[in-house]
């Protein structure tokens, strides 16, 4: 996945419900993967989280330095 610090974790439901989103605060990589320390956005609760199938990374971090560069 290649995350960084700031970006969005989404992990869709397979149960039709929302999907679930945080920010991710950490980025570690034991044995060539990539797990986090996120913060869930509808409880606030940091967790450790081992990615997964349904679970995808959006680079929320690069939008906002781009914007600070242009100052937009």
């Amino acid at each position: 996945m290649e995350a960084q610090v700031g970006d969005e974790l989404v992990v869709d439901s397979t149960h039709g419900e929302e999907p679930r989103k945080g920010e991710i605060l950490e980025v570690r990589v034991e044995d060539g993967r990539e797990h986090y320390t996120i913060r869930w956005d509808d409880t606030g609760h940091e967790a450790l989280f081992f990615p997964g199938p349904t679970s995808h990374v959006l680079h929320t971090h690069r939008d906002a330095s781009l914007k600070a560069v242009r100052g937009t």
